[in-house]
Parts: C-alpha cells; structure tokens; sequence
C-alpha cells in the first residue's frame, strides 16, 4: 500500500502503524493527521475513496465523521454561552418555548450537552422522510417526554443531540446551525469542514462501507442483542428512530442535511485542526474550555449500555476502560465516530489528533484502530 503525505522522522513508528493498518484486505482507505504543539508532525492518507476501490484517496478527500460532529456544536454552543446569547443552566424553554411539554420545562442547556436530558430517543416511529425535515424532528422532541428523570443518570443521545443542540444554535445566531458552526468554528481556523455539504464538494466524499465479519467487543454485540430483540427498547430507537438513520451515510440528501450530531464532512487535518484551535485559545477562552472538558456525566450509560464519561458535548478519557480510552493520556478529550474516526486532544502532550476511515468497524465507543496509532505516538513522544 502506498502511503501518501508527509511525516517527521521522530514519528515513523507512528507512520509504520498506520501503513500496517492496510494489511487487512478488508482496509479501504483512511487518513491520519497529528499535531504536537500546533504543528503538523504527520499528516498521511492511503487507500480507496469510492465504492468500487478504483479511485484513490487524495489529499482532499472527506468523509462522513459521525459523532466527531457533536464537540463542534458544543463548541459554537459555548461560544454562545460566552457571549450571553445562551446559557447552559437556565431553561431551554426560555428560548424554545415549545420545548417545555412532556416535564421538559426545567431541562437545561447543560443536561442536554451532557446527555442527561432524557431524550436519545422519540417513542413513536418516525416515517424515514422525517429524517431530512427539521422541523418534524424538532417539534417531535419538543413534545417527547423524558426517558428518565432528567439531572439523575445519562443516556447518549446519538442523533436527537443534532437536532436538540441544533435548535438552540440556530435559536441564538439565527443561522442554520452548520452554517453557524462552519462560521464560528471551520472558517476562523481554515478547516476543511462541513455540516451541510454543497453539491459541487459531492465528488470528494469517500463512499462509507462496513467490515465484514467482526463481531466487535462486548459492549459491540450487546448493544447488537438489544437492537435486534427489542424493537422499542431505547437504545433501539435510539440509533433506528427515524429508520432511515442507519441506512443514510452516502446519500446526497444526508450530505446537504445540517445535522450537527453526525452529518459534519470533514478529513484528518480538520479533526486535527479543531483540537488544535482548543488547545491554543482560538476557539475558547479557559472558562469555556473548563466547561468543555470538565467531567459531567460517568457511569453506566442508559443508551450504550457501557460505561461512559462525558464532559459538555465531548467524550472524556478513561484510562482503566479498554473500549473508553483515546490510549493516550488520562486528560485527554474528544470524541469518536461511528465505526472508527476519531479526533481528540491530549493537553499533557499538547497533541491534537484527527484519524479519519471509510471502512466501518463495529466498536461502539474507541476503535482499535485509533487507539493503537495513538498508543504508538506516545511511545515516539
């Protein structure tokens, strides 16, 4: 396999690693970007960017990175924050009137960024047009009851945190939230970053496809069980409520959507280049950053069903929890995406990291993959 970029000598251990990765015939194509210190130390790609494994995957080629969508909407959110257009603890009803229904009218800001609002999921099913309509999902979670009593425990709310967080953006800045995230956050820093992609940038998108036949961890093939045999548990309308969500990632229509949970389009060096822009100042000033990055929510989690550690809208490090670590440092925070891309920061090292892939592993929280590279920076560090 031909790596393609550029790599300091210090880090060819690292580069090695990532190279190794393409042993596996089943590795389609991925890119790694890493900065100590605000600067590039390694920036690779490799492999295939479409369907059929012909055309390679560039320099500029993007992918759909899930999850690592959700700290650039609490970001923008925070920055909000600091500039009085939000608050994380008054009611959310205060600026979504709507949202008080259902014992919401206390739910805050704060809880939804931390995932103890109550609501990763809506109960009734969803038609799969829903998906692309806005409004439709809003107006459903406004009128959605709570799980739990929201403030006791958390539940991850996979995709329902987009169009929760997102209308409070979008509330405050009167923008869409992508293009208020793609303003306040990819734009300052120059970041090939996208939550709502136009058309003429279709032709860069790596085609999204799974592995095949890796069962995944423990915590993988629980939360499989659940969705196969309970079709109205939680943590099944969580991820298939609208049903169209599971079956949505290459689709021109899921592209175009600002969907500030799981749609941002984006590569490597735009995941290595937002953590950056935390770690210097760009983005937050240290009050907001603490906010970020302070433990809120730890435990077993009521939607993944596995432990987990969250700050406001990022993941946080747990050293001894082998799914739930970034396998670098202990105060490390960010946040993966489905099936294998990731992007964090570790203070300690002042590293910002960015891997990005378009073969779908079936971890529900770190990949394997992302945590060996890092493991092996560390040893280069």
């Amino acid at each position: 396999m031909q790596i393609q970029g550029h790599y300091e000598l210090q880090f060819e251990a690292v580069r090695d690693a990532f190279a190794a990765l393409f042993d596996d015939p089943q590795e389609r194509g991925g890119a790694l970007c890493i900065r100590v210190g605000g600067e590039t130390v390694l920036d690779l790609w490799a492999g295939t960017a479409d369907k059929d494994g012909s055309e390679a995957w560039h320099s500029d080629t993007i992918a759909n990175l899930f999850s690592c969508t959700k700290p650039f909407a609490a970001v923008t959110a925070l920055q909000l924050v600091a500039e009085g257009k939000l608050q994380l603890d008054v009611p959310v009803a205060r600026y979504w009137p709507e949202f008080a229904a259902a014992g919401k009218e206390s739910v805050t800001l704060r809880q939804l960024l931390c995932h103890q609002a109550g609501l990763p999921a809506l109960r009734e099913l969803m038609a799969p047009q829903a998906l692309y309509e806005w409004q439709t999902m809003v107006d459903a979670l406004a009128a959605e009851a709570p799980w739990w009593t929201p403030g006791t425990g958390h539940g991850y709310a996979a995709i329902t945190y987009g169009w929760l967080v997102g209308e409070l953006l979008r509330r405050a800045d009167g923008r869409g939230p992508g293009e208020s995230i793609v303003a306040r956050v990819a734009k300052p820093l120059g970041l090939d970053f996208h939550v709502g992609l136009a058309d003429e940038e279709f032709h860069r998108v790596a085609h999204i496809a799974r592995g095949k036949g890796n069962a995944g961890d423990a915590a993988a093939q629980r939360l499989l069980q659940v969705t196969m045999r309970e079709p109205t548990a939680m943590t099944t309308r969580a991820f298939t409520n609208p049903p169209s969500v599971l079956t949505s990632t290459n689709k021109p229509e899921w592209r175009r959507m600002q969907q500030p949970a799981a749609n941002g389009h984006g590569n490597a060096r735009s995941l290595a280049g937002f953590y950056a822009g935390l770690l210097d100042g760009s983005l937050l000033e240290s009050e907001m950053l603490d906010e970020l990055t302070r433990e809120h929510s730890l435990g077993e989690d009521k939607t993944l069903l596995t432990r987990t550690r969250f700050g406001l809208g990022c993941m946080l490090d747990q050293p001894d929890v082998p799914n739930a670590t970034y396998g670098l440092g202990p105060r490390a925070f960010g946040h993966p995406g489905a099936g294998g891309s990731v992007g964090f920061a570790d203070p300690e090292h002042d590293v910002a990291f960015g891997f990005v892939t378009n073969t779908l592993g079936p971890y529900v929280l770190m990949d394997p993959r992302a945590q060996k590279l890092a493991r092996v920076l560390a040893t280069c560090l």
